[in-house]
């Protein structure tokens, strides 16, 4: 049999057996990846909508008892918001235009995106308790996604990748914590659960922020003086033009391939060039968060900070600048953000010092008092001193967690680590009061309360004894001082302290001076 005419009958009847979707014999309108079956749609309000079709072409998009017009602009794009929508029986959104689109088995509820560096990234099944995690995760509700674009100047409308319903299979490689997370808020709330995983092991956190924030403030004049002289290499520009050349038009022929109904082309190989990895400003905003902005959401968990560890004085700025960029450009208000301060990590020291990694996690605490809707996981007690990834993600999720449902969902548990209010000296000691202390503070393994330091004068640092008194009180000494200025407590990159909430939060790490850190003069 002719070769040709054995391809078109077996076309023909792959169409007739329902094998290829209606939207794949029709053309014109089309929709982004973030928007596509088996996604769950943020509950309770407006969800955007949009997609590409030939300018001027009138929409029409269909979901449930709702209906909504639009017509494409002069580049062809468009946009409807939906009615907010109440959890229920899966759903199917009919897209018609020049052609019918239907997407199926939509779900509608709760939807986190889970960003940050790798321990974001860290999967199922690279976590603790794998084995038995990946074989229980048959759990149909939630649903995943991973935005996996490279780092780019432009910002991307498209990327490679599906909605995937949570089985032992397909969260084996998905974001523990993001999972775990999803999980914990599934099932205290008995609602679908829509993942969004966009993080990239090493990234720093300029390389989340439009590049543009950064230009007018001195504090980032030296990162991006050092950005340009690499950018100025010529060979490296010249590969990364090409590159991005060929990555604009793979956008380009993805979009063009679904309004056809056909698959997209393979993706452009990404050169080994740092100008499209994850530390360029502005790289990881384009390449990860444009493509799936500004699908609905209630709100982001961010796990990163190690990149950023040698410069924690401008991550003060950086870090809450990184959050209102997020905030301003995805237009849905001061949606939660929470995240995850450093963990323990390196070698403990024998003897009071001074800290990078306890400036970044001073920054990270910091950045609860400069926006509103935000929160922090400590995780002090769960570090691995010899691996930058500690394993054990569950817990990770769960104190994340408590901050969501506390916040955002109206249950009444602890959530937040106890942190330090207010110092006074007298009699040789100095006694600390604190805040968030639920029920009361109390100590771990040992009676006694470990961690601390003290200081009569600036640098000048001894450990200390202490203990606690009351509910919200630690008196701190050391018999060898007799006018103690200053307390620190669990200020080193791997502290070894045992101070929690009786409700099971470590102590937030502090210190009550604010004498100039290691890190104040880098940029």
């Amino acid at each position: 049999m002719n070769t040709c005419l054995l391809h078109i009958r077996t076309t023909i009847l792959t169409v007739l057996l329902g094998i290829i979707p209606f939207q794949s014999i029709s053309a014109e309108v089309a929709l982004p990846t973030i928007i596509g079956d088996h996604m769950v749609l943020q509950r309770d309000m407006k969800a955007p909508i949009w997609g590409w079709a030939d300018p001027q072409e009138s929409i029409v998009v269909t979901i449930g008892d709702q209906t909504h017009s639009t017509t494409a602009n002069a580049d062809g794009h468009w946009m409807v918001k939906l009615d907010p929508l109440k959890v229920g029986d899966p759903l199917t959104m009919t897209v018609a235009g020049k052609n019918r689109i239907e997407v199926k088995d939509i779900l509608v509820g709760e939807v986190w995106v889970c960003s940050g560096q790798s321990n974001m990234q860290w999967s199922v099944n690279q976590s603790w308790n794998a084995d038995l995690e990946t074989a229980s995760a048959n759990r149909p509700e939630i649903r995943l996604i991973t935005v996996g674009t490279p780092g780019m100047q432009v910002p991307l409308q498209e990327f490679a990748g599906k909605w995937q319903l949570c089985t032992p299979q397909t969260v084996a490689n998905f974001s523990a914590v993001g999972y775990f997370f999803g999980r914990q808020l599934q099932d205290v709330l008995n609602v679908p659960i829509g993942l969004i995983d966009n993080a990239w092991g090493g990234s720093s956190c300029e390389a989340w922020v439009r590049r543009e924030l950064l230009k007018d403030n001195e504090v980032y004049a030296p990162l991006l003086s050092r950005w340009k002289k690499t950018e100025a290499q010529p060979e490296l520009r010249e590969s990364y033009q090409n590159y991005e050349a060929a990555r604009l038009a793979w956008r380009d022929q993805a979009i063009a391939a679904k309004k056809s109904g056909q698959l997209a082309p393979p993706q452009p190989a990404r050169p080994n060039n740092q100008m499209v990895t994850n530390h360029r400003p502005g790289n990881l905003f384009n390449g990860r968060l444009k493509p799936v902005m500004p699908f609905a959401i209630r709100g982001a968990i961010w796990y990163q900070g190690e990149a950023n560890a040698s410069r924690a004085y401008q991550y003060r700025e950086l870090f809450p600048l990184m959050i209102h960029n997020w905030r301003s450009d995805w237009g849905q208000g001061d949606f939660p953000f929470y995240w995850v301060q450093l963990a323990d990590y390196k070698d403990e020291k024998q003897t009071p010092s001074n800290s990078d990694w306890a400036e970044l996690r001073e920054a990270q605490t910091m950045t609860e008092d400069k926006l509103p809707n935000t929160g922090q996981a400590v995780i002090i007690d769960i570090g691995e001193g010899s691996d930058i990834h500690p394993r054990n993600k569950l817990e990770v999720a769960r104190r994340l967690a408590r901050l969501a449902l506390v916040n955002d969902y109206g249950m009444k548990f602890a959530s937040d680590s106890p942190r330090y209010k207010s110092m006074q000296a007298k009699d040789g000691k100095i006694e600390l009061t604190f805040d968030r202390v639920g029920k009361g503070l109390r100590t771990v393994d040992k009676r006694d309360a470990i961690g601390f330091a003290i200081s009569d004068s600036p640098g000048h640092w001894h450990w200390a004894k202490a203990k606690i008194e009351g509910k919200d009180k630690i008196a701190v000494w050391n018999d060898e001082i007799k006018e103690p200025v200053a307390v620190r407590y669990a200020w080193s990159d791997n502290p070894i302290c045992n101070v929690y909430s009786q409700d099971g939060l470590p102590l937030t790490p502090f210190r009550t001076d604010d004498w100039k850190g290691i890190t104040a003069d880098n940029r």
